[in-house]
């Protein structure tokens, strides 16, 4: 038997969670929203939706967006974005700390 959850910040809806964290942490390492996408299997036009609903429950930007040209368009995470995904991630690694305890304490020897 193994521990199994799931974890999300709630405003007004779902506002943040692992799938969020890990699009954003993959945006702001290719600087590009339809790259962050399709590493994650993901269309494009849903992973821009889903920052468009986060960015509307959050009440702050998640990405500054360039259009394309010449030298192409982009996406960078904003500094609100970086924050939120710093302390998202901290406490993250915090609750699986405590839950994996909890787990061990009540299931150790299993059932």
């Amino acid at each position: 038997m193994k521990l199994a959850y799931k974890l999300w910040l709630d405003h007004h809806g779902k506002a943040f969670g692992d799938g969020p964290y890990e699009l954003l942490k993959r945006v702001k390492k290719t600087n590009s929203l339809h790259q962050a996408a399709f590493q994650m299997s993901m269309s494009y036009s849903k992973a821009w939706r889903l920052i468009r609903t986060l960015e509307e429950r959050l009440g702050f930007a998640l990405l500054e967006r360039k259009t394309g040209g010449i030298s192409g368009g982009g996406s960078k995470v904003t500094p609100e974005a970086s924050r939120l995904m710093k302390q998202y991630g901290q406490f993250r690694k915090e609750i699986e700390k405590t839950l994996t305890e909890l787990f061990h304490k009540h299931f150790g020897q299993g059932l």
